[in-house]
């Protein structure tokens, strides 16, 4: 379980001085490894916060085992000065860090997974909002391209990107849902095998939410997007899938005391599995026969992971 790193780094994120340094400081306290620096945009400033947790047969020490990317995706933690408190939005920070330390914790303990892990997101306790139907979004003091160059590097082989995912009505249920894998413009199948490992991580049927290939385009475009949680898709071959926290009802990202923790720590816990099973090669994002075929067939689809015409 990873209530205890959850309730740790929350203790840390719902503050108004919220910072990176305080991150790396809590992470370093378990195993060095973390770093952090500004990242400044368009609307302000948030601190990146990046972990590498090396596998021990990870490309790190010059292994062959596959490296997988543990993205949390938000816009900010809080919306000061117009709410106080930890935001619904920061839900993905937060189960992003704590699974970093839980790894961390676990080589201290003697369990290392064999491929390299890579966890990052940002600390913002101060973003703005912005306007959403049907509820209102958290906006960011950065641009998603600028935590896209960021985040999602050559080095990964696959990438989960969790997000909280409430703002909408495709999805009614409380806990968490998946994406199908998303990969150079093409939404496929979803992963059996992450099917399973949701299964057995929360002892009931699978979830997966719908999306559309708006979903799966840059922002910036003036089209609809369900939320951020697919933009790391649109700067990598890698095949992405999202890790939605969802709820039955709509609920404004930007709104506070909507942070569900049993939700979030099942959905931590999925993606440390995954974690696991990605660095032994027992858990397949898509099948590459398959999509070496709908190329073949249908061409490439790279040009959605772009701004278009």
């Amino acid at each position: 379980m990873l209530t205890k790193q959850m309730i740790d780094i929350f203790d840390l994120l719902d503050s108004a001085t919220a910072n990176g340094q305080a991150v790396v400081d809590y992470l370093d306290g378990i195993r060095a490894g973390a770093i952090t620096y500004p990242l400044v945009g368009p609307q302000g400033k948030t601190d990146m916060v990046k972990v590498k947790i090396p596998g021990k047969r990870g490309k790190s020490c010059g292994g062959g085992a596959p490296t997988i990317g543990l993205l949390g995706r938000l816009g900010g933690l809080g919306a000061r000065p117009e709410r106080i408190g930890f935001v619904s939005d920061g839900d993905g920070a937060l189960i992003a860090l704590a699974v970093a330390a839980k790894l961390l914790d676990m080589q201290n303990k003697g369990d290392f997974l064999d491929g390299d892990v890579l966890v990052s997101t940002h600390v913002c306790p101060d973003a703005p909002t912005q306007p959403h139907t049907p509820v209102a979004f958290m906006g960011s003091p950065v641009d998603m391209a600028q935590v896209n160059r960021e985040e999602v590097s050559p080095e990964l082989d696959a990438i989960l990107s969790v997000d909280t995912t409430k703002g909408n009505r495709i999805i009614n249920h409380r806990g968490f849902a998946i994406s199908p894998t998303v990969k150079e413009g093409y939404i496929l199948k979803t992963s059996d095998d992450l099917l399973d490992i949701m299964t057995i991580t929360t002892g009931q049927l699978p979830k997966v939410f719908a999306l559309s290939t708006q979903d799966i385009t840059p922002y910036g475009n003036d089209l609809y997007h369900l939320n951020s949680i697919l933009q790391p898709a649109t700067a990598t071959s890698a095949p992405v899938v999202g890790v939605a926290i969802t709820t039955e009802m709509p609920v404004p990202g930007c709104a506070t005391g909507a942070s569900h923790i049993t939700d979030m720590e099942e959905a931590a816990r999925f993606m440390l599995e995954t974690a696991k099973a990605f660095g032994r090669g027992e858990c397949k994002f898509y099948c590459a026969r398959e999509f070496e075929i709908i190329e073949r067939l249908y061409g490439k689809m790279s040009h959605l992971q772009t701004l278009g015409k």
